[in-house]
């Protein structure tokens, strides 16, 4: 028996070490080496060419660390990051209570909903225009635009996540004499979080995008303002090409921070 157990404790351990390497391959490694074939054709695709426009990815490298000489590329960053933070948490503070509000009360329901359904499919970009009569070419107008892009998916969110709580749950919280305010936050917030989440992450993914337009017109600064700058100033398109490139790479690690924190959050 002994030995029978000791051989079953081997095989599960085997395969516990077989998921981890598999998973780390899956996450770590493979898209490493992608993303290293991608620049790879992209370097031998530019020398086979000959242009002498498009640049190579050791002229974006260049590029890029001639701005970090200038201290450029680290105030252009903080400047669209502080953008997105202001514009995505304002929406996140109006936007889960709304949502839990409109969930909650089928009267404001019928009030609220038909604005919110004839908002939603405008496109945030078509504000601009409007953002930039209301705000000038001030860090207001992208702010203000962001707001928009990540108000209406958390509240949407947000009303469905109420809408699916169980009708058991609301009347648990109700028999044991809950008054509304500690109803909503023991109770339907709880089990509404699931939803907020998936909304939250959508929300500050159309942020970024929103962002990265907006500073092309609005501001003088950040990461959008860098791609549409060199590209008049010079045809700069080793910066064009770096700034999309850091667009990317940030938007990934702020997802991947998002989804993490998701993770811890439902976890706990």
């Amino acid at each position: 028996m002994n030995d029978e157990r000791g051989t079953m404790n081997e095989s599960a351990g085997g395969r516990s070490s077989f998921i981890v390497h598999r998973s780390s391959f899956e996450r770590v490694i493979l898209p490493t080496a992608v993303a290293a074939l991608l620049v790879a054709a992209w370097a031998i695709a530019v020398r086979l060419s000959g242009t002498k426009i498009f640049p190579s990815p050791l002229d974006v490298v260049r590029g890029i660390a001639a701005l970090a000489e200038k201290q450029l590329l680290w105030r252009y960053i903080g400047d669209s990051l502080m953008r997105a933070a202001t514009g995505y948490l304002g929406a996140v503070i109006i936007g889960i209570p709304l949502g839990l509000l409109v969930g909650l009360s089928r009267t404001l329901e019928r009030i609220v909903n038909p604005l919110i359904q004839m908002l939603r499919p405008i496109s945030p970009l078509a504000w601009m225009p409007l953002a930039v009569i209301w705000f000038g070419i001030s860090n207001a107008a992208p702010i203000f635009l962001i707001f928009l892009a990540s108000l209406f998916p958390i509240v949407v969110s947000t009303i469905q996540g109420v809408r699916n709580v169980p009708d058991v749950f609301m009347q648990a919280g109700r028999n044991f004499g809950l008054p509304f305010g500690r109803l909503v936050t023991r109770v339907v917030f709880p089990a509404a979080l699931p939803r907020i989440l998936i909304g939250l992450r959508l929300a500050f993914g159309v942020a970024w995008l929103v962002l990265v337009a907006a500073e092309m017109i609005a501001v003088d600064s950040g990461l959008g303002y860098l791609i549409i700058d060199a590209r008049n100033a010079g045809k700069r398109y080793d910066l064009v090409v770096g700034g999309m490139l850091l667009i990317g790479v940030i938007g990934l690690a702020l997802d991947s921070m998002f989804r993490v924190a998701t993770r811890f959050v439902r976890a706990d």
